[in-house]
């Protein structure tokens, strides 16, 4: 089943997609004037400025820690871990140009997840790609809506919000706990350690807790351990980048080598080399920032907000935080470690070898504080995700959708998560990789076809400041 998950993930994950996706951010890059670089400022600044008299459910702030809760999580660690062990320094270029064109793919999402939200009986707003396919494309694209709803709620159960948060989670605590040969539990015919086992279950139940309470329990769980956690975890990178500054530059290279087929991966010719970084890079890039995937405006949409534009700006810093402040510092301390060299190591390891190697801290401080920031990020993500799928059921549902429809999701999603630990590692991450793809197509069509509306409720609102 994990070659054939693999053969899948590799031929979605083909240069097609590739294109279509970073191509769709190159244009809304060009026809907004490269927002991205003209607006981080002021987006910066919004992000912490909430609107007193905006409508929707909570502040932008808390939309975005929302957004950022499901985005920051195991592919800032994992992933970009992964992304470096398979595609060579040079993945970590690409995951670099992916969010740089990405910024202006967010930006558009939490626009147009604005400008198209809908509020529903309770008074509850609504928004994301389905809403702005159906009420921005028309109702005659209804199916393509419904299609982006299907694969956001495996995206959800399968994919980002459950198995690779969890797997990742139990994978730390296990290797931090030394789990593996001791105290050995049999489940589905195979042996797991007793740390395994606790580690799940403990983060399940408190999973369940917070997911119960719907969006407000997780955007006030998500302003908590998001800014808290990110800070933790970008000082400690730093001190790795800091505290070998001679070795930067050397790193540096590498990453550039590796971008351009001018350093060889397992022996790959030059072209070979360099779409692997490629697919590798942009693959797991998206996976972490989701610029494209469509799953930031179902956040976006319950922002108390009256600008569409600001909220586009909000939205967007979230790729530059997840990606080109977070992602670049794990890759830096990898690509610096060189432990991405290491055939042995796998997945949370290879993070945890580079902490060792470049922190000044005893080998055990340095694997506590990784374990303790992958935890907390996974977590958050899994919250994040439980509710942006469930969203989606609901879109699916319409006038079938209920609270006892809402509560069945929310218990198989917790299910999802308790049983995420036993799968294997690279039939969790392909599988996710799989799911990503298929999201992100109805989205991309639709923020291309809404380029035009984006342009035009952007540019009119630059006349009006």
């Amino acid at each position: 089943m994990s070659e054939i998950i693999a053969k899948i993930d590799a031929i979605v994950w083909g240069i097609p997609l590739i294109v279509l996706i970073l191509g769709c951010g190159i244009f809304l890059t060009i026809r907004l004037r490269g927002i991205q670089i003209r607006k981080l400022i002021p987006a910066l600044r919004y992000m912490v400025q909430n609107e007193d008299d905006g409508d929707g459910d909570i502040s932008s702030f808390a939309a975005l820690c929302t957004a950022l809760s499901a985005t920051i999580g195991t592919g800032n660690i994992v992933g970009v871990a992964t992304a470096i062990a398979v595609g060579g320094p040079g993945a970590l270029f690409w995951m670099e140009v992916a969010a740089f064109f990405g910024m202006a793919t967010k930006y558009a999402e939490g626009l147009l997840a604005i400008r198209y939200r809908v509020t529903d009986s309770s008074g509850e707003k609504l928004g994301g790609p389905f809403y702005y396919i159906e009420n921005g494309m028309g109702k005659k694209y209804r199916p393509l809506a419904k299609l982006f709803a299907v694969f956001g709620v495996l995206v959800g159960l399968l994919g980002i919000g459950t198995f690779t948060q969890i797997n990742g989670i139990t994978a730390a605590a296990n290797q931090f706990f030394q789990g593996d040969s001791t105290y050995m539990i049999s489940i589905f015919d195979q042996q797991y350690s007793i740390v395994t086992v606790i580690a799940g279950l403990v983060v399940t139940i408190f999973a369940a807790l917070s997911i119960i309470g719907g969006i407000k329990k997780i955007s006030n769980v998500s302003q908590v351990l998001v800014p808290f956690m990110a800070i933790i975890y970008i000082v400690c990178a730093l001190m790795i980048v800091f505290s070998h500054l001679d070795e930067v530059p050397r790193a540096v290279s590498e990453i550039v080598r590796g971008a351009f087929g001018l350093q060889s991966i397992g022996g790959a010719v030059a072209g070979e080399a360099i779409l692997l970084s490629m697919q590798k890079g942009i693959a797991r890039g998206i996976f972490s920032n989701e610029a494209g995937l469509g799953s930031a405006p179902i956040a976006s949409a319950a922002a108390k907000t009256k600008d569409s534009v600001r909220q586009g700006l909000v939205t967007m810093t979230g790729t530059f935080i997840d990606t080109i402040c977070v992602c670049t510092m794990t890759g830096l301390a990898i690509v610096i470690s060189g432990v991405w060299k290491d055939p042995t190591l796998e997945g949370v390891e290879i993070t945890t070898a580079a902490f060792r190697y470049g922190l000044p801290f005893p080998a055990r401080v340095s694997e506590f504080l990784l374990m303790i920031c992958l935890v907390f990020f996974a977590f958050t993500t899994i919250l994040g995700w439980s509710y942006y799928s469930e969203r989606c059921l609901s879109y699916l549902l319409g006038r079938y959708a209920s609270r006892g429809a809402a509560l069945a999701f929310r218990i198989v999603y917790i299910l999802a998560v308790l049983i995420g630990p036993y799968l294997t590692v690279a039939a969790v991450w392909n599988l996710a990789d799989i799911f990503n793809a298929l999201m992100a197509l109805p989205n991309v069509i639709a923020l291309i076809a809404l380029s035009g509306v984006i342009r035009k409720e952007t540019f009119r609102s630059n006349q009006k400041s």
